[in-house]
């Protein structure tokens, strides 16, 4: 008798995409609050530490679309889930390129289309970090 090791059953993203994925929603939830404080007590400094945070979730979220785009074309797993995770990851990183330029206006003439974007944002890329990390079986036989 000849004994084999199967592959252990990997569920979810591997660690580097799980960090790119998980690091990109509190960079877009920061942006929100502090475009929410910003409204609410007028000092610049929140407009550009929001601008800033907006500038590191595209870089996480865009790092996150390249690895959902590499995921796509793996042989196992849900291929449907795949495509519909990586268009959700590429709506979030298209709003939040369109709420950095609404961002570089002049401070106040980004409100409230900026605080209403980075709400949006911060609401797609929570979606998308729920569907990122759902369970799909890859690496071993079903």
């Amino acid at each position: 008798m000849i004994a084999t090791a199967d592959r252990p059953i990997r569920s979810g993203p591997n660690p580097l995409h799980g960090m790119l994925l998980a690091g990109a929603f509190p960079l877009f939830l920061g942006a929100a609050l502090s475009d929410y404080l910003y409204s609410t007590s007028f000092e610049i400094l929140w407009s550009t530490f929001s601008s800033w945070l907006i500038a590191g979730g595209l870089v996480f979220c865009g790092l996150a679309m390249i690895c959902a785009l590499i995921g796509i074309f793996r042989p196992a797993g849900s291929r449907g889930l795949s495509v519909l995770y990586f268009v959700l990851l590429l709506v979030t990183w298209v709003l939040g390129f369109i709420n950095a330029l609404v961002h570089a206006r002049d401070a106040w003439a980004m409100m409230p289309t900026g605080l209403t974007l980075s709400i949006v944002v911060a609401v797609l890329s929570l979606v998308a970090i729920w569907i990122g990390f759902t369970s799909r079986k890859t690496g071993g036989l079903s």
